[in-house]
């Protein structure tokens, strides 16, 4: 299945990283990760017409890299099929590699449960001293959900392919996952260790139906204010 996809011109840079990250980052250069959750399939990347990241997992989480901006094609074979009779799983061509910037890109499944490419910005503006930054996303094959804390939802109503950010106080914290508006758990319940100056990054991924869903948890920082002193819990932390 081919898709050609506008992604803010990042849908491509840590797959090339992974094949050639220089030792020290350029003026200009984004900080990239690349997350494979589609389930079910081990996949090969090729940046270019060139294999940059073979026997790719669902569920890892590449090491983030550092990539100067330009323009790049990406395909997505299932692993071991040949570039040169096969058709791509996922295709993205002329992709613009932005500027500067800390970027997820993920394979994952739409809201109907078909393989897409999608590149998500990750918020580094600076929080509160003592506090935290927790960012959800949805990128399941699955209905609306609410993301719970304690017990207490925190982000309502998410579907897929939207995210959800707020502030809280640092520490660990319970989360679990729900469909919109019901008690029915679907993912977890999990500890979240949300440190002070961070963005943790929670991805809800896989299919409801087939019954893969899952959590990817990836953290960049976001580094606190140097003045400030926390008191007390708030948001996501309160209950946790």
């Amino acid at each position: 299945m081919k898709r050609k996809i506008a992604i803010g011109g990042a849908a491509v840079l840590a797959m090339s990283a992974l094949g050639a990250a220089p030792a020290l980052a350029a003026e200009g250069d984004a900080t990239v990760s690349v997350l494979h959750a589609v389930p079910g399939i081990t996949v090969d990347v090729y940046v270019n017409g060139t294999e940059t990241i073979p026997d790719f997992e669902p569920g890892t989480l590449t090491d983030p890299m550092m990539l100067a901006p330009g323009s790049y094609d990406i395909q997505v074979f299932a692993d071991g099929d040949d570039p040169a009779t096969a058709t791509p799983a996922i295709e993205a061509s002329g992709v613009e590699v932005p500027a500067n910037g800390n970027v997820t890109l993920v394979a994952h499944l739409d809201a109907n449960g078909a393989p897409t490419l999608g590149a998500f910005v990750n918020d580094t503006e600076p929080v509160p001293a003592g506090q935290s930054r927790l960012t959800v996303r949805h990128l399941a094959a699955a209905p609306a959900v609410d993301v719970r804390a304690g017990g207490t939802p925190v982000v309502e109503d998410l579907t897929n392919p939207n995210e959800a950010s707020l502030v809280t106080a640092a520490g660990t914290v319970s989360a679990d996952v729900t469909l919109a508006g019901t008690e029915d758990v679907v993912i977890g319940p999990a500890d979240l260790t949300l440190a002070e100056g961070t963005n943790t990054i929670v991805t809800a991924w896989g299919s409801a139906e087939d019954g893969t869903l899952a959590l990817a948890v990836q953290t960049v920082e976001a580094h606190s204010a140097p003045a400030g002193v926390p008191s007390g819990l708030g948001g996501a932390a309160d209950d946790g």
